[in-house]
């Protein structure tokens, strides 16, 4: 089962520039985000909190859906899945 995780421009510097990455047998997004820090590390930290949470300026889609009005981070993925990940910009 593989699911496709775009990166977006701020963190690519943590995944060797890659504007997409493809995770094996994650069942869940938490499994995907766990496979992403093995792979990539810092890459958590940016992601979630000190509770293991999802950091509140950071957005995940599954597909075309936000994780947070699901499941969140428990959402299920299967095989052929895009994760969009989307950190909040203040503007001003």
């Amino acid at each position: 089962m593989a699911v496709t995780v775009k990166i977006p421009a701020p963190l690519r510097s943590l995944t060797q520039n890659q504007a997409e990455v493809t995770v094996e047998n994650a069942a869940t997004v938490q499994a995907a985000v766990d496979e992403l820090s093995r792979r990539f590390p810092g890459l958590k930290e940016r992601l979630l909190d000190d509770k293991g949470a999802l950091r509140r300026y950071v957005n995940i889609f599954r597909n075309e859906e936000d994780i947070r009005h699901g499941k969140s981070l428990q959402t299920a993925l299967s095989d052929g899945d895009k994760l969009t990940i989307v950190p909040a910009i203040a503007g001003g």
